[in-house]
Order: C-alpha cells, then structure tokens, then sequence
C-alpha cells in the first residue's frame, strides 16, 4: 500500500496517470479503504467515486464520504449509497463538512425503521443526539439501555424523552437502573410526573425530592393516587436538621 500510495501522490491531479495507477494496481477493497484514510489528491478521491467496480461497493464509498478531502458535491450524491454504520460516522464525524453531516444524518433517520434489533442497539450507543431523540422512543429494551450509555445523550433530550406520553416502559426501566441517569435529579423527578412509570419506581423516587416537588407531585393530574398521597405524606414530613432529602437540586 505504500508503493501505491507514493505512487498517488506523484501522480498530482493528473486524472489520465490517477486513472492508470488505480487500473494498474486495481487494489482489493481492503486496501482502499485503508488508503481513504490517508491524505490524497482531490482528483484521486473523485476517480475513486465515479469508476466502476470501486464506485459501486458501498463500504468503500463510506470511507470515501469519510475523507476530509472528497469534495461536498461529491459526498452529498453518494450519501444514499453507502451503510448505515458509515452514516452514523459521518453524522459525528468533525473533519466532514457540515452539509454532509445533516444529510447523513436524514438519511440515517429514514433508515431507522428498517434496522434490525441488533443494528438499532448498536446505533443507540453511537449515534448523534438528533438521531438518539428518535431511539429513545424505541420500543425494544435493549436500545434503551444502549441510548443511557452513550456519551452524546444530553440531559435535555432524555427528559424530553421520559415526559412523553407515549414513553416505553423499557425507557422508565433503563432509567432506574442506570448509575449514571439513576442520580440526575432532573430524571428522578420526570419518572415520578410521569404517569406511565411503574408504582414502585414512581414511590422510589419520592423521597430525593424537595419539598415543592413533592407538592407538585401532590397536585398534578393523572397520577396514580397512591404516588400523589405518598408525594403529600413525605412533603409534611420535616426535613432533617441536615437539610433534607435530595440528591441534588431541584429541577424546574
């Protein structure tokens, strides 16, 4: 891969001598790939593009689309062609240019009914926030639990998450059980708002609370009776001289 790299690079912009150089060596799939992560002349990462057999293999468009070299135009007519996987990349990927991003990022999103379970999951642990809003109101368990451990979820988006009305139960349930979410105050106080939070995890949030939240718990309506009666019963409880029962601070 060197030689044929070195080789490249002689070549400049030159498409007749880049056109021979790849025909020449007609590299193996694996090897192009390995080199689209190189630096490389424009002219060559267009050749790449638009010559059969390599402009119809849809991993080696992906690293092609990857390269912060291939031009916008370019990039933008192979998106649809290449693997979800590649899409997930490019969305987060800082060295493409922003346009190809967000429609990476479209495509990616109509391409979410179509997943398998198990490609949902992984995607779940990788994906942008923009396509991460989408997979937290995934049915399947597993792609909750997977949305709780990437980095990119923000707080904002998971409690936007937790107050619909529709949330998955497996959303509610990661919630509890994840030692990062688990702890976020914000968090402990949309499962106790929301209705469809399962009676003993709604109680078990109850006592972290502050007292207005308590009270607002108390008050909201359609929740179960028993968390509102339990939220009043805790909120006339005084507080301890310590200063009470909250992990953090309240949550508006």
């Amino acid at each position: 891969m060197e030689a044929l790299h070195a080789e490249i690079l002689r070549a400049g912009p030159q498409w007749e001598r880049l056109r021979d150089v790849l025909t020449r060596h007609a590299p193996e799939d694996s090897v192009l790939i390995s080199l689209l992560r190189r630096a490389l002349p424009v002219r060559f990462l267009e050749l790449v593009g638009t010559t059969r057999p390599w402009s119809e293999r849809a991993h080696v468009l992906g690293k092609l689309v990857l390269n912060p070299q291939t031009p916008r135009a370019l990039s933008l007519r192979l998106l649809p062609s290449i693997y979800w996987r590649d899409l997930a990349d490019v969305a987060a990927s800082p060295h493409v240019p922003g346009a190809v991003r967000v429609r990476g990022e479209a495509i990616l999103k109509d391409l979410l009914p179509d997943l398998r379970l198990g490609e949902r999951v992984t995607l779940a642990k990788i994906a942008t926030p923009s396509v991460l809003r989408l997979l937290l109101a995934d049915p399947a368990p597993k792609v909750a639990r997977a949305a709780l451990i990437n980095p990119r979820l923000r707080e904002e988006d998971f409690l936007l998450a937790l107050r619909q009305p529709a949330v998955p139960r497996g959303l509610i349930e990661a919630a509890v059980a994840s030692p990062r979410w688990s702890e976020c105050y914000g968090v402990r106080l949309a499962l106790a708002l929301q209705p469809l939070t399962p009676l003993p995890l709604a109680l078990l949030q109850l006592s972290s609370l502050t007292r207005r939240d308590l009270l607002r718990v108390a008050e909201t309506p359609g929740l179960r009776p028993l968390v509102q009666a339990a939220a009043q019963r805790v909120a006339d409880t005084p507080e301890p001289p310590d200063g009470g029962r909250t992990l953090r601070g309240s949550a508006t």
